[in-house]
């Protein structure tokens, strides 16, 4: 045994946008190809500093970077429809890998789930739907749902209360350092899954760092309540 008993595990609570579904590639590279034909670099660095983050006028923060350095954009609409077309000719049709296995493994288990968003529920609920895995979760919490975004700790409270779980047994999967404050902030466990837009982020403060959601199992999270495991550890 690699435990003497077994810490309850109340619920796992994930995050979106670069957990769930890999939008956070398609999102920077439909804002890029338009600054690149406006003669503008928009660089990685610039870029994922805004991830795990919303704010007031996010969807047009990158457009009025793009005006004030470009000599020619395009109309304000105009950008906007040609980021969404871009967009959704590069999103997946598919969630990120190992994640449909987690869900059904911890569906098995009897293990409660939640998104935990800072996203508008308009993009957040049918983009679950549409890559198969809504009825996966128990509830949906998004940005519409709380007053405070991320880091602050709203979203994963809520996601707790809805689902009656306590904060204390309750783990949280992000892709981002602010996620990871928001969730350390509503007192859960923390697990790390970065990609190539995130991996400058600091995730020191993770309890658990992997690759890809198919590292993670049912013992392994259950294992992370009874350890009390901090830092990079990858076992058992």
């Amino acid at each position: 045994m690699l435990y003497d008993r077994i810490v309850p595990l109340d619920a796992v609570i994930f995050d979106f946008d670069g957990v769930v579904l890999d939008s956070e590639n398609a999102e920077y590279e439909s804002h890029r190809r338009i600054y690149e034909r406006c003669g503008v670099q928009l660089s990685v660095e610039e870029w994922c500093g805004a991830i795990g983050v919303w704010k007031e006028g996010h969807d047009d923060q990158h457009f009025d970077r793009l005006r004030e350095q470009a000599s020619s954009t395009p109309e304000r609409e105009a950008y906007h429809e040609e980021r969404r077309r871009i967009f959704r000719s590069l999103v997946p049709a598919e969630p990120m890998r190992g994640i449909r296995e987690l869900l059904l493994a911890l569906q098995t288990a009897a293990v409660p789930t939640a998104i935990a968003s800072t996203a508008p529920s308009r993009w957040v609920v049918p983009s679950a739907e549409r890559i198969g895995v809504r009825q996966l979760f128990h509830t949906v919490v998004t940005g519409d749902d709380v007053a405070r975004r991320k880091p602050a700790p709203d979203v994963y409270l809520e996601a707790a209360r809805r689902l009656g779980a306590d904060p204390a047994r309750s783990i949280a999967i992000e892709d981002s350092s602010p996620g990871i404050a928001a969730a350390r902030a509503a007192g859960m466990k923390t697990v790390a899954i970065p990609h190539w837009l995130t991996e400058p982020h600091d995730f020191s403060l993770a309890d658990l760092r992997v690759a890809h959601a198919g590292e993670l199992t049912l013992e392994r999270l259950r294992w992370m309540l009874e350890s009390g495991a901090t830092g990079w550890k990858r076992e058992p």
